[in-house]
């Protein structure tokens, strides 16, 4: 989730290295003349955005109640794929495989060239090393392990999308940062070098390694220190090579805006869709399974095709819902109308192409997930809430 930027220079000599750097100079010249830039902020496709408030017993009942926490975490440790450098050494015989490495981390092999998205190998999404939230699971693999990756691409800057000790591990690697406007200055502050930087405004692309990436909107918001500026973008991602096409969601909640994008930039093969850390309590802003369904067929032209990996789920406690409710209705949602689906364990290489990893790993190691739609004949009912904020962005 969010954090909040530093209010003024008297903070600004004790703030710590994780929340990053403001956008100054010419770049933020150029976030000012972003035409999504207004009224000193940037704007979200579809209007405001709601945060609705909670009750101080709806607080209390998500983070004190015994009975609701057990069911936010695994019942048992989670069963991750024990992937090795030889697991992702040898090419896609497809020329696609996509190797998720829990929440939005995602290892994209397209055409020859590697991708990484929104890479966190973090104990804790967190600017402190001792509070937040934590891994539920351990990462796969080291990330030295990973290999060269030609483009490391961040869809925005929440500490569960841009972790500090990532980026400086991969900081002394020749890979070419993709990211956001606004976002680059907190990786140079890291110690990226402004020519591995390419910045984009929403609907802007950049060829790397034969690909080419086009920073797509999305409906979120931004920010890491002690208050929110908006000033840093935040977006999905196209990626197009010359015989596949991939999308990544970041964080978004839905909007009609998928359909554009799938007009410009699809069909796609695969789609990295978000769709766990949702809350009544913030509905424009993340996706519930069905809205990640819908996402996924909108940028499809309407129609089932490709495949969905769901991604934002399993790795962090980021929200009120169970722990698996995001996995368990997403295979039932998506069974029902006839769209493919991919379900590896944390580390698990696919090739959409192939066979699916289809399995529900999780039940073993989760709470029993609720289908109320089951017995009522329904359809998912829209999801239950868990931190208590209030306001718009």
């Amino acid at each position: 989730m969010a954090g909040f930027r530093s209010p003024g220079s008297g903070l600004r000599a004790v703030r710590p290295e994780a929340f990053g750097a403001d956008p100054s100079g010419e770049r933020l010249a150029r976030i000012r003349r972003s035409p999504h830039f207004k009224d000193g902020v940037f704007q979200n496709p579809g209007g405001v955005t709601r945060m609705v408030p909670s009750s101080p017993l709806g607080f209390a009942k998500q983070y004190v109640d015994k009975e609701a926490r057990r069911r936010r975490a695994p019942a048992a440790p989670v069963p991750v794929h024990p992937t090795t450098l030889a697991d992702i050494a040898r090419p896609p015989a497809s020329g696609l495989r996509l190797t998720w490495m829990g929440h939005s981390s995602v290892l994209a092999e397209v055409d020859g060239a590697r991708v990484l998205f929104d890479p966190v190998w973090g104990e804790r999404c967190s600017p402190f090393p001792f509070a937040g939230p934590r891994r539920l699971h351990p990462v796969p693999l080291p990330l030295a392990a990973l290999g060269p990756v030609d483009a490391v691409v961040i869809s925005h800057d929440h500490y569960d999308h841009l972790d500090l000790p990532t980026i400086k591990a991969l900081a002394g690697t020749d890979t070419v940062f993709a990211a956001p406007l606004g976002v680059g200055a907190h990786l140079e502050h890291w110690g990226v070098r402004a020519a591995r930087l390419r910045e984009l405004d929403w609907q802007e692309s950049t060829e790397i390694a034969g690909l080419r990436l086009t920073a797509t909107p999305a409906r979120h918001f931004c920010g890491r220190g002690l208050r929110n500026t908006q000033h840093t973008l935040w977006a999905s991602w196209s990626v197009a090579g010359e015989r596949h096409r991939v999308f990544h969601s970041g964080d978004t909640g839905y909007f009609e805006g998928f359909k554009d994008i799938g007009a410009l930039h699809g069909p796609f093969d695969a789609t990295m869709i978000q769709l766990g850390a949702y809350s009544e309590f913030w509905p424009d802003i993340h996706m519930t399974p069905e809205e990640a369904l819908r996402a996924h067929l909108d940028l499809q032209g309407g129609a089932p095709h490709g495949v969905l990996l769901p991604i934002h789920w399993g790795t962090f406690n980021l929200a009120g819902h169970p722990w698996a409710e995001p996995a368990e209705w997403t295979a039932d949602v998506t069974a029902d109308a006839g769209q493919q689906a991919a379900f590896p364990r944390p580390g698990e290489p696919f090739e959409p192409n192939g066979t699916l990893p289809a399995e529900r790993w999780w039940q073993p190691v989760s709470t029993p997930i609720d289908h109320p739609w089951r017995t009522t004949g329904g359809t998912a009912p829209e999801p239950r809430g868990d931190l208590d904020l209030a306001g718009e962005r």
